[in-house]
C-alpha cells in the first residue's frame, strides 16, 4: 500500500502537536526531561531510538497504575511505527424559497467522524524508566525501542511476512529521518 507512509506521517504530526500542546500548558515543569520531551524518534550514542511516554492517573492499585502507564508507553511507540486513520465527513446545505424571492429558509448539517487504529508487534521494546508525580500520584513510563535491535529482531523473526519485513527495512531509516526533521522544525 502506497498510502501507508502518508498515514504514518499524519499520525506522527498529530502526536507531535498533542505532545507540544501538553508540554507548553504546564504551570511548572517537574520530573525528568523525558516526561516533558515526550514520545518520538531520537539519535543517541547507540544509534536511532524511538521513545514512547505513557501516563496513568487516578488508579489507587499501584500494580495496575504501573501496568497501565507501561502499556500506554508501548502504544506511543507503536503509534510512531504504524497507525491506520479513517475519516468521514458529511456536509448538507439547503436553501428553499417559495413565492417571495426575498424570503428563504436555510438549513445546514455537518458531521465529522474520525477513527484511528494502531497495531504493531514491538520486538525489543522495553520499559526503561518510571517517574511518579509526588503531588498527584500520576505515573509516567518510558518505553524505548532501539532501531538497530528492532531490525536485527526482524531478521531473526522467521514467521513475519517477508513483504512486511522488507517494507520496514526499506522505510525505517527514512521514517526516522522524517521524524527527526519534523521535531527540529517544531517550535
Amino acid at each position: 500500500m502506497k498510502r501507508r507512509p502518508f498515514w504514518i506521517l499524519a499520525a506522527v504530526l498529530v502526536t507531535l502537536f498533542f505532545v507540544i500542546g501538553c508540554s507548553s500548558s504546564g504551570k511548572h515543569m517537574k520530573g525528568p526531561k523525558w516526561v516533558w520531551k515526550g514520545s518520538g524518534a531520537f539519535d543517541e550514542d547507540e544509534g536511532k531510538v524511538f521513545y514512547g511516554v505513557g501516563i496513568a492517573a487516578g488508579i489507587k492499585n499501584r500494580a495496575l497504575l504501573r501496568a497501565t502507564a507501561d502499556n500506554r508507553a508501548r502504544v506511543e511507540v507503536a503509534k510512531v511505527l504504524e497507525t491506520y486513520v479513517a475519516a468521514l465527513a458529511k456536509d448538507y446545505m439547503a436553501s428553499t424559497t417559495a413565492g417571495d424571492m426575498s424570503a428563504s429558509s436555510e438549513e445546514q448539517h455537518v458531521e465529522q467522524a474520525l477513527k484511528s487504529f494502531t497495531k504493531a508487534t514491538l520486538h525489543g521494546a522495553t520499559i526503561v524508566d518510571h517517574w511518579v508525580d509526588p503531588d498527584d500520584g500520576t505515573m509516567f513510563s518510558l518505553c524505548k525501542l532501539n532501531l538497530a535491535a528492532f531490525k536485527e529482531t526482524l531478521d531473526n523473526y522467521r514467521e513475519l511476512d517477508s513483504k512486511v519485513r522488507d517494507f520496514v527495512r526499506q522505510n525505517a531509516e527514512r521514517l526516522h529521518s522524517e521524524l527527526r526533521d519534523m521535531e527540529r522544525q517544531s517550535p
